[in-house]
């Protein structure tokens, strides 16, 4: 299983999992974007490279996804993939691609990404990471 959603009262609420964290943080960038539409049907005609430097994982998950939001928000931009992403000492290194919101199906939009429940952990032999988001 690569995501989950929890209930939530207002707001989108899921869990990412991985082997890596890289992997983790990936999938949550695809749950997220699958809130909106269906990512499957997505094709990867765009491509991004994302170069963040945050002062802990927790923020450097929130910069990422808040990035991620900003292509929304300015370009109509849909992740269909996360290409490449790497995570060395706080800093990310991503390449996304994905296309341009035309006439996909979306189910809702994303406004923002919050700290609220917040995690990153490893357990056992995979990391998780829960966020909210406000939509």
């Amino acid at each position: 299983m690569k995501y989950k959603y929890i209930s939530h009262t207002a707001d989108a609420k899921l869990q990412a999992f991985g082997k890596t964290l890289e992997e983790a943080f990936s999938n949550s960038a695809l749950a997220m974007f699958n809130i909106m539409t269906d990512t499957s049907k997505l094709k990867p005609r765009i491509k991004h490279k994302i170069s963040i430097k945050s002062e802990n994982q927790e923020a450097l998950l929130y910069d990422f996804l808040e990035k991620l939001v900003f292509f929304i928000d300015t370009e109509g931009f849909l992740l269909a993939k996360v290409n490449k992403l790497k995570i060395k000492d706080n800093k990310l290194e991503a390449e996304v691609s994905g296309e341009k919101f035309t006439n996909q199906d979306v189910h809702s939009y994303i406004k923002a990404v919050t700290y609220n429940d917040m995690f990153i952990r490893k357990e056992k032999e995979k990391y998780i990471v829960q966020v909210v988001l406000d939509i």
